[in-house]
């Protein structure tokens, strides 16, 4: 039994916020799934790294380019591809767990963050062409991502709801996977069979607040309130899946929507580097760690339960926050506007890496 292991007692999964061609055939996923590795994630600055910045691609490039492959065709073909062998890979997880873990997750357009119906379109065409249960495809919870939220889980597709940095944004997630699975129902549809997490964003918002707080003259409160915020998330987590209009649904045998820890490697070097694990452990959740992270955590992460632990201390530092004039809700609605310019930024330079290997393999032919 490794520590991960131990952790799934605490009612926690850990999922590898990575992936790259070599790491799944070289057999390492494989490695950590036998460690305790419940999932993978992915997103476009992944692919970014993984693509453009090694040679495990080369040898699939050349066809899909003799081919005549656009350059966003074969940026999916590559991706997907990765996409297909994590999830096989994780299978064995999805069908142990009963379809609670095991998933893989890829990503709709990032240019599409802001149109619904492109959003629906692009999610359905993802995980028709992906074909395998264990996949979660990921949609940002804008606000013309909600409704798209709703209309995909409605049609029994695994969502991961990916860039909530707020609990108000928090709270329309959870609308959305509610009403989805509602309608879901009133078509006859299998509750259980569809999943989803919502990605809730913590290591950004200390980056962001501490900044204010510095400008404050405040030192109390840096490296405090990202934990503080997503605390909260989880106690409306517990709320709203205590209800009863939940209950109604958990009758038809649906699965509750975990939050999902994300951006919870430590990016301040005077804080602990597992400081956005050990703070956030407690049951149906999941925690997404890089890799930096995964190793660190492993090697000295704590396990304890300590997601719903000192909540009077949690109100009382997000009180104190506003008292010193920090509006933490424009904070994070910044925070998530500036995450779907960094993912388009990254899908941007991700095509036009895929691009110019395109471009110098029909120049080396053409000579």
């Amino acid at each position: 039994m490794t520590k991960l292991h131990d952790l799934n007692t605490l009612g926690q999964a850990v999922w590898f916020d990575f992936i790259r061609r070599s790491f799944t055939a070289s057999g390492e996923l494989q490695a950590l799934v036998e460690q305790g590795v419940r999932g993978v994630t992915s997103n476009p600055t992944i692919f970014e790294q993984a693509i453009a910045g090694s040679s495990d691609y080369d040898a699939d490039l050349e066809p899909l380019v003799r081919a005549g492959k656009s350059v966003d065709e074969i940026y999916e073909a590559l991706a997907m591809d990765d996409i297909r062998a994590a999830a096989d890979t994780l299978r064995p997880v999805y069908d142990a767990t009963n379809g609670a873990d095991g998933y893989v997750s890829m990503e709709v357009s990032p240019t599409l963050a802001h149109d619904t119906e492109g959003t629906i379109a692009d999610a359905r065409r993802l995980f028709g062409a992906l074909d395998r249960p264990n996949i979660m495809i990921k949609v940002p919870a804008t606000p013309a991502g909600i409704p798209a939220i709703k209309t995909l889980i409605g049609e029994g597709i695994n969502i991961n709801v990916t860039l909530i940095f707020s609990v108000a944004q928090y709270e329309a997630v959870v609308e959305a996977y509610m009403s989805g699975l509602e309608q879901l129902s009133a078509t006859g549809g299998d509750l259980g069979r569809v999943a989803s997490v919502a990605s809730f964003f913590v290591s950004r918002v200390d980056s962001a607040v501490d900044k204010l707080l510095a400008e404050k003259g405040n030192t109390e409160l840096q490296g405090q309130i990202a934990v503080a915020n997503s605390k909260l998330a989880y106690a409306r987590f517990e709320e709203l899946f205590g209800a009863t209009r939940w209950q109604k649904l958990a009758e038809q045998g649906a699965q509750v929507q975990r939050p999902l820890w994300a951006s919870t490697g430590t990016k301040n070097p005077d804080y602990s580097d597992t400081l956005y694990f050990d703070t956030l452990i407690g049951p149906h959740t999941v925690n997404t760690l890089p890799p930096h992270t995964l190793d660190a955590v492993q090697d000295h992460g704590t396990l304890a339960r300590t997601v719903d632990t000192d909540m009077d201390t949690v109100r009382a530092q997000l009180a104190q926050l506003a008292d010193l004039g920090i509006d933490l809700d424009a904070v994070t609605q910044q925070l998530q506007d500036e995450g779907v310019e960094k993912f388009a930024k990254s899908f941007e330079s991700l095509l036009a890496s895929v691009a110019e290997r395109r471009d110098q393999l029909l120049a080396a032919e053409g000579a």
